[in-house]
């Protein structure tokens, strides 16, 4: 009983934010707000004149040190967030 309950005394630790956001980070933060699935992420790169396969993009999300792992380029990224400004700026 004595660890359960709200704690009287003391401060609350800060959580720690990640090391280094990277373009890889920013995608996956960008498609799960948005609850964006592979066809609709494929769509918006297609707004954005970029043709790339299912298989390219699912390798933007795997755990960095996979053997499949593909780092996200700033080209990339900002093509995609053209993508979603000519989708979203549309409805």
């Amino acid at each position: 009983m004595h660890k359960r309950g709200r704690k009287e005394t003391g401060a609350v630790a800060p959580q720690r934010p990640e090391a280094r956001l990277t373009n890889n980070a920013i995608l996956k933060k960008l498609r799960i707000s948005l609850e964006l699935k592979e066809e609709d992420m494929l769509d918006i790169l297609k707004m954005a004149d970029v043709e790339i396969s299912g298989n390219e993009l699912t390798a933007l999300f795997r755990k960095e040190g996979h053997k499949n792992y593909k780092e996200c380029g700033d080209q990339f990224l900002r093509n995609f967030l053209k993508g979603l400004s000519v989708r979203y700026r549309s409805h």
